[in-house]
């Protein structure tokens, strides 16, 4: 391994946010515990489990005088119900390691998916964050991602405006860079990765490792895309607060305001279509009160409280 980026205590800290997955979990923890050639610590966040998932879990917990120096454990925190946000900045909270890697708890790493990154970073010092490719199983079977999931490389912030492409388990990425843009928004209930990834991507190019090393597990009732509805109305939260909170350049903001528009003009046709023409109505001016805002002109305070409640956040780490 690269001297540079050995130190004191575990280079990585893993975060495997989960809640009331006691069937998958133990499966990811494994899978993350068998990575060999990196000094880790793997941080279980349960946020507020009913169905057993602590006793799942006692497996892997055992104190040092329990274990053989072979083997190795986690470290669980117990937290009630706050959401995977707030979960997974939780466990960072906790964390110890330079470089931060999350696993959702229906993921599976393959071997050498750690020493791969690591490798990566060292050779491309310039990197904070680097993801792999990943095998897509839906209901147990393989299936292939459309073109546009395509993951991007290098400085790639209009890409990762039209949608995520980033995906959290497939992440390593600088523990200081995480807490420098504030972490996960704990305030969205989804969509909190594409709001993650534009906070970081437009400033810092995001490293590819073109082999899958990550296989992601769909098609359960829990999923938040199954659970969550309107999902691009948080994409268009995110949207106008990066406008409002980062120090984007003109063409950057001018690329944000683009995809803005139009994500606001089909959120707004879907409104009038199930009439809720007032929230459409309102959807639909946010690009225009934006743009004016963002070159200095003055707009009223109807449309300042309507920016106000959709920009809104406090970052955990400030």
């Amino acid at each position: 391994m690269e001297p540079s980026l050995l130190g004191a205590g575990p280079l990585v800290s893993v975060v495997i946010p989960t809640r009331n997955r006691s069937h998958l979990v133990k499966e990811a923890v494994a899978s993350a515990l068998a990575q060999d050639g990196v000094p880790m610590e793997v941080i279980v966040v349960d946020d507020g489990s009913t169905d057993g998932t602590l006793q799942a879990l006692a497996p892997f917990g055992k104190s040092p005088s329990e274990k053989s120096p072979s083997e190795k454990s986690i470290d669980v925190i117990v937290q009630a119900h706050r959401g995977v946000s707030a979960a997974r900045n939780h466990g960072v909270e906790r964390s110890r390691g330079r470089w931060i890697a999350f696993l959702d708890s229906d993921d599976l790493w393959l071997p050498g998916k750690l020493s791969a990154q690591i490798s990566f970073l060292a050779r491309n010092p310039h990197v904070k964050i680097c993801q792999t490719e990943e095998i897509w199983l839906r209901d147990g079977k393989r299936i292939n991602p459309k073109r546009y999931h395509r993951k991007p490389s290098g400085h790639c912030f209009p890409k990762l405006l039209e949608r995520c492409l980033v995906s959290p388990s497939a992440v390593l990425l600088c523990a200081d860079l995480f807490r420098k843009v504030g972490g996960f928004d704990e305030t969205l209930p989804a969509c909190e990765d594409y709001d993650l990834w534009l906070r970081i991507g437009y400033s810092h190019p995001i490293g590819l490792i073109e082999k899958p090393f990550v296989v992601k597990r769909g098609g359960h009732d829990d999923q938040l895309s199954a659970t969550v509805p309107s999902l691009d109305l948080y994409r268009i939260r995110s949207l106008a607060r990066l406008l409002l909170t980062q120090p984007l350049s003109s063409g950057q903001q001018e690329e944000a305001l683009k995809v803005l528009a139009a994500k606001c003009r089909i959120y707004g046709e879907g409104c009038r279509k199930r009439q809720r023409e007032e929230e459409g109505q309102a959807i639909r001016k946010l690009p225009g009160i934006l743009g004016k805002k963002l070159q200095g002109n003055a707009v009223s305070m109807a449309d300042d409280l309507l920016l106000d409640s959709i920009a809104g956040r406090r970052s955990p780490f400030s």
